[in-house]
């Protein structure tokens, strides 16, 4: 049981847990929700983008530049590949990933 390295780094791991409840998310949106800086969250969006996990989309909103990211289908699966691993790892000690009360 080996958990993805390239989810594994808490930046990343937010970064897809809060793409993987959405279509597409706006850069700073995902900024402002995790509280990083924009470079932490250029560094981590790189790296899952070069893994094929997120696609980036840039464009115009008006005359301003805006960038979104995106969970690719590659991205999704190994995130719940991830949220798999990580509950067969937990399940000796009779907790779960997910509390009772938010099942």
């Amino acid at each position: 049981m080996e958990l993805d390295p390239v989810i594994h780094a808490p930046a990343r791991l937010q970064i897809v847990s809060l793409l993987a409840a959405a279509e597409e998310a706006e850069f700073a949106f995902v900024r402002d929700t995790l509280g990083v800086s924009d470079s932490v969250l250029s560094k981590h969006g790189s790296a899952l983008e070069a893994a094929g996990y997120v696609a980036v989309r840039k464009g115009y909103v008006g005359k301003r530049p805006k960038t979104w990211f995106k969970l690719t289908g590659k991205g999704r699966a190994a995130f719940a590949a991830y949220v798999e691993t990580l509950q067969r790892i937990v399940a000796p000690s009779g907790l779960s990933v997910v509390p009772d009360d938010h099942a």
